[in-house]
């Protein structure tokens, strides 16, 4: 069995008192939940400056061209690089992506120490505000990485601020000051502050329920975790005998097999998740993870590196801990807008960053690309207003269930212009939409890792959540010129009030108004697609079967790469293979109904990006089962409408079958107007992928 190269510091070597295992458990807990939080911390401060960089993409699948020839503000990785905008990119997604697997590596250890499994909190205090979701840990003026360093007290990183922000020479400083190697942080920091960073385990004087201390850098955080793991007792018990829980929650989002979606492995040199089994194999498996987490990070995992890197004078990463790019190129294929399989763009960018670790992947941006990468307020300048031509290729085809490009350069340039006194906020409001998108996945994280939770509902990982809130971003980006303020917080949704889910589809409407306001309340937005808190406020293409459970986008989108190549073939006659997927054969509306976007079973039922864009289209054909919603005891409930369905086709327009579904359920006789021409703020988001 593979072991870890770590070795336990001096300090925890020599037994202790058995009086101080209550004591070591909670700190060991402690900093497991600090982990969790410094990696969720990442993740939108790369997120904002990965999406900083100027660039479009096209929204494109397996047979899918509904969007040919359309391009949508955002940049995405690409599978031969060649402007500094591309390769700088490229190198941020692939940190990007290794924080998310930091992310669920701390979990799953979490789970496996925690008291009784518990789940860590992703809604963490230390992070944000936890009724408004408002991100409390960035600011112009804030100088404190979370557990890690206050750089007030550093020599060199005074001046650094601990905020959100473009790709800039200053916001890489602070990116390198978070990966940082022990040696270079400890060689900064002031001499009369050192004894506040860098604690020996076990730590002088704690008490439970204290704060950690400060680590001094990320690798130490780890460090510690790790002798606190090997902590024995006079006794002759062990830390780990006491703390192991065998029924922690596992999830994998890497290493799983999930069918023709995610068809191998990514990471062949370690598991990412605990097997709980045995708790000699799964003390093992927790070095193991922290060894890929600091190899990755800070390039450090407190041994000498096996080999050098492409850059001179670099340290490289252990080819254990890199992505198997075969791996990455069968998870996540690469389609051109006409739907014909092209190279993977995504395995570019992580294959060929993984082997340096994120120190070095940001020491190569400053370096070579910074100076010369261009974001979107130089070319807003540059280039002035939007137009058609930036939102089409040479080979555009014309969709008319879909905004024009006109229409949707129009928007963009609507909602940059400066409003009047009294009229919306547009930048708020597209702030608080990046702010609701993230708290769609850090408010699910909460029970996706708990068991229980689990038991009670299945509950998916929100990972299309993750693109929405990188979509909410692009857009701000290329509107503003700035980034979102993730500051701004969303007032909690109301108890016992159904919020109507997108444009003119309202369920509170009385007195003949149904259909008339203008779009979903901003509390309300998100993008979790599946996996969901809300109630009847869904509503995109990812429709999801009346029976629940499930990801709506895995359900109706990609449900299996064969599905999606083979529905709706007129020569083929028999239903796609796979569970909950009989939809196919000759009768395009054939199989199980499915809720409707707009009126659907949410809660795990589905719901996804509110509000609907306006160029969101079915990618198959389905037949949806119609819902009332009812007040019982003071809560919404939805009531199946029996015998009452509508049907909705390949390619058709999301929010135009809603809004046949909402007058079928409104006035079940009358006959639908129109649908309204979409706000601004519909135009201007892409659709879902």
């Amino acid at each position: 069995m593979q072991r870890t190269l770590r070795t336990v510091s001096a300090s925890a070597q020599a037994p202790r008192a058995p009086a101080n295992k209550a004591t070591d458990a909670a700190a060991l807990r402690a900093i497991a939940q600090a982990a969790v939080e410094v990696e969720l911390f990442t993740i939108p401060l790369y997120m904002t400056a990965m999406y900083s960089i100027h660039g479009m993409h096209q929204i494109t699948g397996s047979g899918n061209s509904f969007y040919q020839g359309r391009l949508w503000p955002g940049p995405a990785t690409t599978a031969n690089p060649t402007t500094p905008n591309e390769k700088a990119f490229n190198i941020v997604f692939s940190v990007f992506i290794q924080e998310m697997l930091h992310l669920q590596l701390a979990a799953n250890m979490a789970t496996t120490i925690n008291m009784n499994g518990a789940a860590p909190v992703f809604t963490s205090a230390a992070l944000m505000n936890q009724t408004t979701h408002a991100w409390t840990c960035y600011g112009p003026n804030l100088t404190v990485i979370p557990h890690i360093i206050d750089l007030k007290d550093t020599v060199n990183q005074q001046q650094v601020k601990v905020n959100i922000g473009g790709l800039t020479r200053e916001q890489l400083q602070l990116f390198l000051v978070i990966e940082q190697p022990d040696h270079i942080a400890r060689a900064d920091i002031q001499p009369g502050k050192v004894g506040k960073y860098f604690p020996k385990v076990p730590f002088a004087n704690w008490q439970a329920g204290q704060p950690v201390p400060m680590f001094g850098t990320i690798g130490w955080m780890y460090q510690c975790y790790f002798d606190y793991l090997n902590l024995k007792y006079s006794d002759g018990t062990t830390l780990w005998e006491d703390v192991f829980y065998e029924g922690g929650q596992q999830n994998d989002e890497f290493n799983s097999f999930a069918g023709a979606d995610h068809p191998m492995r990514e990471f062949m040199g370690f598991e990412a998740s605990v097997a709980q089994t045995y708790p000699d194999i799964a003390f093992a498996q927790m070095g193991l993870m922290m060894d890929a987490i600091t190899d990755q990070g800070e390039g450090s995992t407190l041994v000498e590196k096996l080999r050098a890197a492409k850059v001179a004078g670099l340290q490289a990463t252990q080819p254990q801990h890199q992505a198997d790019v075969v791996a990455l190129k069968s998870d996540y294929p690469s389609y051109s807008d006409t739907g014909v399989l092209e190279p993977s763009a995504d395995a570019t960018a992580r294959g060929e960053n993984d082997v340096h670790d994120h120190y070095e992947c940001f020491q190569e941006i400053a370096a070579s690309y910074v100076d010369h990468v261009v974001l979107w307020p130089a070319w807003l300048k540059q280039h002035g207003p939007w137009t058609a031509a930036d939102l089409k290729t040479t080979g555009y085809k014309v969709n008319p269930q879909i905004p024009s490009p006109d229409d949707v350069a129009g928007a963009l340039n609507l909602l940059a212009k400066p409003q009047p006194p009294g009229g919306p906020d547009y930048y708020k409001l597209l702030s608080q939409t990046s702010v609701g998108s993230i708290a769609g996945v850090t408010t699910v994280l909460d029970d996706f890792w708990s068991a229980q939770a689990q038991a009670q509902s299945p509950v998916p990982f929100p990972f299309p959540s993750m693109s929405g809130s990188g979509d909410r971003m692009a857009v701000c980006w290329a509107i503003f010129g700035k980034a979102p303020d993730l500051s701004l917080g969303l007032d909690p949704p109301k108890a016992g009030v159904l919020y109507h889910s997108c444009q003119g589809i309202d369920y509170n409407a009385t007195g003949g108004n149904i259909g008339k306001n203008s779009c979903a309340e901003v509390t309300v937005f998100h993008t979790c697609r599946g996996s969901n808190g809300c109630h009847a406020q869904g509503g995109c293409g990812f429709v999801q079967l009346t029976s629940g459970g499930g990801n709506c986008s895995s359900v109706m989108s990609t449900a299996t790469a064969k599905a999606t190549r083979t529905y709706g073939d007129p020569h083929r006659c028999t239903p796609p293979e796979g569970p909950n997927l009989s939809i196919g054969g000759c009768n395009p509306f054939a199989g199980p109904a499915y809720s409707a976007p707009g009126d659907n079973k949410c809660a795990t039922f589905g719901g996804c990006a509110v509000p609907i864009s306006a160029s969101q289209v079915f990618p198959r054909s389905g037949n949806m089962q119609l819902f009332k919603f009812v007040q019982v005891s003071g809560k919404w409930t939805s009531q199946e409408l029996t015998g009452q369905t509508i049907d909705f086709a390949v390619g058709e327009n999301v929010h135009d079958i809603a809004w046949k579904a909402y007058f079928q359920v409104m006035q079940p006789n009358g006959t639908p107007p129109p649908p309204p021409a979409p706000t601004p703020l519909r135009l201007a988001f892409p659709p879902s992928t």
